[in-house]
């Protein structure tokens, strides 16, 4: 997918250099204006965004030196080279330890100048990849991949295959849990934008107040707290795609500057009014009935309108029953490695009592369920009684293959590991991975004492 082309800001008093560098840079399809001067160019920094800027050291109306500070408080992420004639030399290095990239002496030829350009535009670019790059080693969870057997998720990878090489705008719907940042990501990976960031704006933890902030950024001073310039989450997606999660969440208020932002691709930092144009793919995700909230008042009709061009409906797990076996044996694997530990495997009685849970919490509440297992269990395999003394609550009444109730597994497999450790307490204790305390109340529930 070609790239959005760079913005390049021309100052320089002198129209035949002004109108040089333009035939240059448009010729490599950047996006140039032009400037007579270091006011004019200060009043167009004022309201738009640029990648690289060249700045002449001398100009009648301020000098290059003042005109660079002015820049780099307007905008300390934009890249300056300084144009400098013969006998500037000095200043131009000067220039360098006030924060210029480079400078380029008149009279130059136009590969010297195409190649400080570009040079400049490298390391802008790669600022921002090493900025989203420290973002996602933030970020906790791991990588999963989709696993899946039943119909109705064939269905939807199908899906997935049909949309993500398109810039359409997605909606993903379903239960917490089911899997939408999954597949956000998946379509993101499938994209033409794949080589290009991905974000997330977790919708349901930003503080409202700071939430256009973190989309759009801000400039240093414009509110109590904003102590230096902020990239926001459209800048940092720049050529890739924007995740919203849970975005049932955002405010009325940021709604409308969503919605904005979403059709126009223009934004702007708080307290700044320059314009910025990002070329980012939106994916949305939600675990509520959006029609439901529009009606409430809750919602923009608008703004749903806009996210809901192509729709994926994630189903809940209890509805993909099939796909439960390979994702124990999945997070069996997967915790396994991590936890250092060697579980054989499942036996067919446990197994059945997690295929016949309903699992409210879907997906997540079973990988939750399996590193539990994996952390509290004995081993070598994972059976009945584990899933008592793991902690986890199975659907109500639910009992082995051979009808044995989960009360009797537990009566059944405390009797055996207290047999295994003759009657010591401490050591039936640290065998089932409890304490002396809830041993003794579990003794007495039982009539074991």
């Amino acid at each position: 997918m070609p790239e959005a082309p760079a913005h390049i800001l021309v100052i320089d008093d002198d129209k035949a250099m002004r109108d040089a560098c333009f035939q240059i840079l448009s010729r490599q399809g950047y996006r140039v204006e032009l400037a007579a001067g270091a006011k004019q160019g200060l009043s167009l920094l004022e309201r738009l965004s640029f990648d690289t800027i060249l700045l002449d050291l001398v100009m009648p109306d301020m000098d290059g030196l003042e005109a660079l500070k002015k820049i780099r408080a307007l905008d300390p992420d934009v890249e300056v080279i300084i144009i400098t004639g013969y006998g500037t030399i000095q200043s131009a290095v000067e220039s360098i330890k006030a924060g210029a990239f480079h400078f380029l002496s008149k009279p130059f030829v136009p590969d010297d100048l195409r190649n400080l350009v570009s040079r400049a535009l490298g390391k802008r670019r790669l600022d921002l990849e090493n900025l989203y790059l420290r973002q996602e080693l933030k970020i906790k969870d791991e990588r999963n991949t989709l696993v899946y057997d039943s119909e109705s998720m064939i269905r939807i990878m199908d899906m997935i295959a049909r949309v993500a090489p398109t810039d359409s705008t997605v909606l993903i719907t379903g239960e917490s849990g089911t899997g939408k940042g999954l597949v956000a990501r998946k379509i993101h990976q499938l994209s033409q934008r794949s080589r290009r960031p991905f974000i997330t704006v977790d919708c349901g933890t930003l503080v409202e107040t700071l939430f256009e902030s973190e989309l759009f950024g801000h400039v240093k001073g414009s509110f109590t707290g904003a102590d230096a310039n902020k990239i926001g989450k459209f800048e940092l997606a720049q050529n890739g795609t924007l995740f919203f999660d849970e975005i049932s969440n955002i405010g009325l208020e940021v709604q409308a500057k969503l919605l904005r932002a979403v059709e126009e691709r223009k934004i702007s930092k708080v307290g700044s009014h320059r314009v910025i144009t990002v070329d980012v793919r939106i994916i949305a995700a939600t675990n509520k009935d959006l029609t439901k909230a529009i009606k409430d008042g809750t919602f923009r009709e608008d703004l749903f309108y806009r996210l809901n061009v192509v729709l994926l409906q994630m189903p809940p797990l209890r509805e993909r029953k099939s796909d439960i076996p390979l994702l124990v044996q999945h997070f069996l694997e997967k915790y396994n490695a991590r936890l250092r530990k060697e579980m054989r495997g499942i036996s067919p009685d446990a197994l059945d009592l997690l295929v016949r849970h309903d699992w409210p919490g879907n997906v997540r509440e079973l990988e939750n369920t399996m590193e539990r297992l994996l952390v509290l269990s004995p081993g070598p395999y994972l059976e009945p009684a584990d899933l008592v003394f793991a902690g986890t609550v199975l659907t109500t009444g639910a009992e082995a293959a051979d009808g044995t109730s989960l009360k009797d597994l537990e009566r059944n497999h405390i009797i055996q590991t207290l047999q295994r450790c003759d009657g010591h307490k401490s050591e039936t204790a640290r065998a089932l991975g409890i304490d002396r305390k809830t041993l003794r109340e579990k003794l007495k529930r039982y009539d074991l004492e």
